[in-house]
């Protein structure tokens, strides 16, 4: 016969009150049940676990050798037991969270210090990547939940705005557009241009590239590059101007200086972005989380 977890309740609680009525009270049974699970444990084990007679019963040295085990494994059995309603509930399990690295300068770190606060059971797995790569990354599963510049509408994938922030113009300190307060487009046409990427970059180099378009402008794209920190040290260098989302800011990149630029339409949106099927409870919460989390602080990127 093998042996049940019933039998080490059974054992364990007779061992704990070393009476029988106590034990069978205690269990919510009657006596002659839980007299009958301890004969069938001592029989599997080949055992005899208890010394009783009508006044007392004690346990024998292998009952006592046997308890802390018993006790143990219905430990482990409860905390495991636990564990699962906590996964199935969404406390507790591991996300994997993509974010773009102009994310990474303020949102992402207030993003984690909250859930690290409000969500302790979750074990968040971060990975700096593009926007075009964590959709990828989504698709493929390898990531959960990514933080990035939605392109086209996929079905596949939902995504809901966490933030929206303009597009300034980055300028050299000393160049002669430093001074304006704000950048008219008639400032940059045909001025050399450090361009984000149409791969990598992808998002912000459609948004500039209509930008530019609506308003007439022709600038000399002299660099292609995925990365806002990288396009701005460019400008520092005096490669080119650029247009970059204000977040750039937080760089904190000297000899340069950013300036509003002449449309409202100048504006970037960051995103969240799920798998729309098939996600875990921890996935499904730290998405509502999240939502909830920047929609509170405002959402301005």
């Amino acid at each position: 016969m093998m042996v049940e977890l019933n039998h080490l309740r059974c054992f364990v609680a007779v061992a704990e009150e070393l009476h029988f009525g106590r034990a069978a009270a205690r269990l919510f049974m009657t006596q002659p049940p839980l007299s009958r699970q301890i004969q069938l444990l001592e029989e599997a084990l080949g055992l005899l676990l208890f010394e009783r007679n009508s006044r007392s019963v004690k346990l024998t040295d292998a009952g006592r050798a046997y308890y802390d085990d018993a006790r143990r494994i219905l430990r482990l059995t409860d905390e495991a037991a636990d564990a699962a309603r906590r996964v199935a509930r969404g406390d507790a399990g591991q996300v994997t969270v993509g974010f773009t690295a102009v994310a990474g300068y303020r949102l992402v770190p207030e993003l984690l210090a909250a859930a690290r606060e409000q969500l302790p059971g979750i074990r968040l797995v971060l990975k700096e990547m593009v926007s075009v790569a964590q959709l990828d990354a989504l698709k493929t599963r390898a990531l959960d939940i990514g933080i990035l510049r939605a392109q086209a509408a996929d079905p596949a994938i939902g995504v809901a705005r966490l933030a929206r922030e303009p597009l300034l113009a980055v300028v050299p300190a000393a160049h002669p557009l430093a001074g304006r307060e704000t950048i008219a487009a008639a400032d940059l046409h045909g001025v050399p241009f450090v361009m984000y990427s149409a791969d990598g970059g992808r998002y912000f180099h459609d948004r500039i590239v209509a930008l530019l378009t609506a308003a007439g402008v022709h600038v000399d794209a002299v660099q292609q590059l995925d990365q806002t920190h990288t396009v701005v040290t460019l400008v520092r260098a005096g490669i080119g101007l650029a247009i970059v989302p204000a977040s750039a800011r937080e760089l904190g990149i000297r000899d340069v200086v950013f300036r509003p630029l002449w449309t409202p339409e100048a504006v970037a949106d960051l995103d969240l972005g799920w798998r729309v099927e098939r996600n875990s409870p921890a996935v499904e919460r730290f998405r509502a989380f999240a939502l909830a989390c920047v929609g509170a602080s405002g959402g301005t990127g």
